[in-house]
């Protein structure tokens, strides 16, 4: 397997490739299913493309809590084998697939009732342990365990004392959500298929009622191709219903919008060294250790309006602080938010009995023939989603097509990454580098860090940290753009790293050091360096003034006020 380098040169060639010969498979979609599947369908052989209107993982899947779980609360409601599946993939993801992405993470759950809740809770967890090391990909984990009050004090002195009367301790693990969607983009292509972002489906080809392809608009250029495709697979999530309205038909369920929203604070602001799990009236509110922060959340309620920019309101805000400060000694004000993101669900619902029952679990459907449309589900269980979504479109091909191996094919990166891991103190020997960045490039990159180390050899100013981020090196903003497909300032301030909600400026004041890092890829001059600049600054302005809105409607009118870089 080759290392896939998405650059500009790439990317056409990629686009100029589907447009040429008649695909098996076509992926509309580049979330973490439409990622999985365009990587499950060309292991399995099968002549593969992708394509994405953005930018990889710019919907739901860059805006989740972040969390590679079993679904602790779906054991409340019996959901014995959503929880089984997850739990499988957790391991799987943990130990074999990307174990340079993927990463336990501690969480406590404070009890506050006496006697029969730490039997409650703690039959739950007991039966979540079991489960995970039933499936055999759970031993990389260590088991659950019953603490005291004063030991969980200990664990975690932000807690009121009186907001606790015990607490039990559980793991489960945690990624970076679109550096993994990217990585398993590269992966796909490695194996040969032709991905490329920026390039919108406007329509689908049909003759007669089957559909036979696709006219993929290049965002950047404005040129069009004709992609022909034996199937193409629909995984486009929350744009799900509107994807679907281009054939004309009728769909068999409808997927609904949810909002959940998350703020970012300083690691210092919660004296804690585990996460925290909570209960609130309608669902549950996590504490999650990310970095130097801690990430809080998240809501669960309808949206109706731009799905692109789904806006945080100031009440969205004020729920969360005030939920996570009902425990908290020291507790939380607006002035300790560095960062705030809003997410969509893509929640199943359906015209029947049947389908309305879906929630999160996911669902395949063939409505049209050469068209598959795949949706629901949560990111922990995306393989198992894009091998039925793959096994449904292969019906359809008169042709014998391998079985899915996606459990057995580590993504880039993952190759060689314990042995380089072990061997870090000497890597950063040899770099010159910190140790503490030779461990933050090989959690990011695994095994691939050898290639920016490379860029470092050659130029060791891209060896500096950015200026006024400096948890980041400046050669990872030049290798988003030549090598992880970056084509804005916005893809690598948002999504190739997380500078936009980790600094108190939301990335403003590096917005022009890292367009000037990537002008030298892409070719920018400088006015295009100026452009990009402007749009960041406007799009943060938007997102803050959103933030102040009262509710919904004023919070979505405020964050349109800001246009997209390369508008739909």
């Amino acid at each position: 397997m080759r290392t896939a380098t998405l650059g500009p040169a790439e990317r056409a060639e990629a686009l100029a490739g589907m447009a040429e010969r008649e695909l098996d498979v076509l992926v509309v979609g580049a979330g973490v299913v439409g990622a999985g599947t365009a990587l499950d369908a060309v292991t399995r052989g099968l002549s593969t493309g992708l394509v994405e209107a953005r930018d990889w993982a710019s919907g739901t899947s860059s805006r989740s809590s972040k969390l590679i779980h079993g679904g602790l609360r779906y054991l409340e409601m019996l959901d014995f084998a959503l929880v089984r599946e997850a739990l499988k993939e957790r391991g799987l993801l943990l130990e074999r697939i990307a174990p340079h992405l993927v990463k336990p993470v501690p969480f406590l759950y404070p009890l506050q009732h006496k006697g029969w809740e730490r039997l409650y809770a703690g039959s739950g967890v007991a039966l979540y342990d079991a489960m995970s090391m039933s499936r055999g990909h759970g031993r990389g984990l260590p088991m659950h365990r019953h603490l005291s009050r004063r030991h969980a004090l200990r664990v975690a002195p932000c807690l009121q004392r009186d907001a606790l009367i015990g607490a039990m301790q559980y793991y489960d693990a945690q990624m970076d959500d679109a550096r993994y969607v990217a990585m398993m983009v590269r992966t796909a292509a490695a194996y040969g298929a032709k991905v490329a972002n920026r390039a919108r489906v406007t329509g689908f080809l049909r003759e007669g009622e089957r559909v036979v392809g696709a006219r993929v608009e290049d965002a950047e250029s404005g040129g069009e191709y004709e992609v022909r495709a034996r199937q193409i697979v629909n995984a486009t999530g929350v744009w799900t219903d509107d994807t679907q309205a281009m054939v004309g038909e009728r769909g068999q369920f409808h997927v609904r919008a949810s909002k959940g929203i998350h703020l970012v604070v300083p690691k210092d602001r919660i004296n804690s060294t585990t996460g925290l799990i909570l209960r609130t009236e309608k669902s549950v509110l996590f504490v999650i250790p990310w970095g130097r922060h801690w990430i809080i959340g998240t809501t669960d309620t309808d949206w109706d309006l731009d799905k692109a920019h789904p806006a945080a309101s100031s009440a969205d805000i004020d729920y969360l602080l005030e939920h996570v400060n009902s425990v908290l000694a020291v507790p939380l004000t607006r002035d300790d938010v560095q960062g705030v993101y809003a997410g969509l669900r893509p929640l199943l619902a359906g015209e029947s009995d049947a389908t309305s029952k879906l929630s999160r679990e996911h669902t395949v459907a063939h409505p049209v023939p050469g068209l598959v449309v795949v949706a629901g589900g949560k990111y922990t269980t995306y393989r198992v989603m894009a091998k039925d979504a793959v096994d449904e479109a292969v019906h359809a091909l008169d042709q014998r097509v391998a079985d899915c191996v996606t459990e057995d094919i580590p993504l880039i990166g993952a190759e060689g990454y314990k042995a380089l891991w072990n061997a870090r103190a000497r890597i950063a020997a040899r770099t010159g580098l910190h140790v503490v960045r030779v461990e933050h490039l090989l959690n990011r990159y695994g095994s691939l860090t050898e290639e920016l180390l490379d860029l470092i050899a050659d130029d060791p100013s891209l060896g500096e940290p950015l200026q006024y981020a400096d948890d980041y090196l400046r050669a990872e903003i030049v290798y988003a753009a030549s090598h992880e497909g970056a084509r804005h300032l916005d893809d690598v301030l948002t999504r190739r790293t997380r500078i936009s909600i980790e600094t108190f400026d939301r990335g403003t004041r590096s917005a022009r050091e890292c367009a000037e890092l990537m002008a030298k890829v892409l070719g920018w001059g400088a006015d295009h360096v100026d452009r990009e600049v402007e749009h960041y600054e406007k799009r943060v302005e938007a997102e803050r003034e959103s933030q102040r809105q009262p509710d919904d409607l004023t919070a979505d009118a405020a964050r349109l006020g800001a246009p997209d870089i390369v508008p739909l």
